[in-house]
């Protein structure tokens, strides 16, 4: 992964709009693949189209969940091979990952976000303290879009994900992704 790419964080809500999201992220971006409510066979088919799409755009795939798939990483585990990503919402849970052996850290909800409604949000501020100094690369989640990674990039981070700013509903304008 190179830095200031975006990471696309998957999940059931997307729907089709999963394969539109895919051909628009710039080679080298990354990709959490999650689906945790899909049943585990179809979960395994589609992650395997996931996995072709990836590999023939460049794009880094790492897989959440216990299901073991192939990826060139796994996020939010204390096992596995490759690349290791850890979801941190405190400083308390960045240190847990850096001492599980992460080598990237997706610290949220940086702004409010559609996919836990409700959950307080942390600020760019506060979530460029959760990693600072671990020695790692941390990435921006929550609420973040083309736009709001324009005003915090200063801040220390590598990096931003989301999910729905890279795969917007149909009643979303939908904003470039920067390369």
């Amino acid at each position: 992964m190179r830095d200031r790419y975006p990471w696309l964080m998957t999940d059931e809500r997307m729907g089709n709009r999963l394969w539109a999201a895919l051909r628009a992220l710039p080679p080298g971006s990354g990709v959490v693949f999650r689906h945790h409510g899909t049943p585990a066979a179809e979960r395994r088919r589609l992650h395997a189209r996931v996995r072709r799409i990836a590999l023939a755009r460049r794009l880094v795939l790492v897989v959440a969940g216990s299901v073991p798939l192939a990826g060139d990483g796994i996020h939010g585990a204390r096992v596995g091979r490759g690349l290791r990503t850890w979801p941190a919402h405190d400083r308390r849970e960045a240190i847990a990952g850096v001492r599980a052996g992460a080598d990237l850290l997706f610290v949220s909800p940086v702004h409010a976000t559609r996919s836990h409604p409700g959950a307080r949000a942390i600020g760019p501020m506060r979530a460029a303290r959760i990693g600072a100094g671990l020695g790692i690369p941390v990435i921006a989640l929550g609420g973040m879009d083309a736009q709001r990674w324009g005003r915090i990039a200063a801040l220390g981070f590598q990096g931003w994900a989301a999910i729905d700013a890279l795969h917007p509903r149909p009643d979303q304008k939908r904003k470039a992704v920067p390369r």
